[in-house]
């Protein structure tokens, strides 16, 4: 069982390494948010730390917003890329075994956006400083290594709940219609009608752990614990999908 599992994890690795579209859109991750936090602290990355009340915590951390769409292209195409072409019939014909495919692939997703998530997290924060002067704090500051960590996890449930969803859409592009539109529109259309229903939405609740002082009622390990549970939920509809469909 466990050379099994190991050798469909391997053979998930070499997809996600081999096919353009889905490794370009894992290092978009790193790429998106570096360059993104480069271009805004290196503006008015002091000036925004200097206002009061500013938390430089999540100021530093602002360019996930982008990274994770990046997060989510590279969840969605990985498990969208399946259903081109007849792949799906292919790979079940390799690994019969539904559940152990599913499972090896989603660790792979899972395991390759957590660790992209975390070189993100901790190089973005540590060039971020760079450009924040007297204002420029370390990993030693309350909260720092916890948003740090607590990113790169974020990152890598985003990237999961879109490969859960693309399972049970079976589209990359029908992922991106609902989720992007879910955490750039929909909050702004709520907030002033729906504030406690958006502070549970999936970007909302797990960018808790990047705040230095959460104060939307959700705690920073608590806010990841919800994105977790959407993230989960979305699997576990992929799974069903993929069970009980036929490839």
């Amino acid at each position: 069982m466990i050379m099994t599992l190991t050798a469909v994890l391997h053979s998930e690795w070499i997809k996600i390494r081999s096919i353009r579209s889905i490794y370009g859109s894992l290092m978009a991750v790193l790429a998106t948010t570096l360059t993104i936090t480069v271009l805004i602290l290196g503006t008015s990355g002091q000036e925004q730390a200097a206002r009061a009340g500013s938390d430089v915590l999540l100021n530093t951390f602002f360019a996930l917003n982008f990274g994770q769409i990046a997060a989510i292209a590279f969840g969605a195409t990985a498990v969208s890329s399946e259903f081109v072409n007849g792949a799906l019939r292919i790979s079940l014909a390799a690994v019969p075994r539904r559940s152990l495919f599913y499972a090896a692939k989603m660790a792979a997703i899972g395991g390759s956006a957590l660790a992209v998530g975390l070189v993100t997290t901790f190089t973005t924060f540590l060039v971020g400083q760079l450009f924040l002067g007297e204002h420029a704090i370390g990993l030693g500051n309350p909260g720092a290594l916890r948003a740090a960590f607590g990113g790169g996890i974020y990152l890598a449930l985003m990237a999961l709940l879109a490969a859960g969803l693309a399972a049970l859409l079976r589209s990359a592009v029908a992922v991106l219609s609902l989720l992007i539109p879910l955490f750039l529109i929909v909050p702004f259309v709520l907030v002033d009608v729906a504030t406690a229903v958006v502070r549970y939405l999936p970007d909302r609740a797990g960018q808790a752990v990047l705040q230095q002082n959460p104060e939307d009622g959700l705690g920073p390990w608590t806010g990841l614990a919800v994105t977790a549970v959407w993230a989960a939920a979305a699997l576990l509809a992929g799974w069903w999908a993929v069970r009980n469909r036929d490839a």
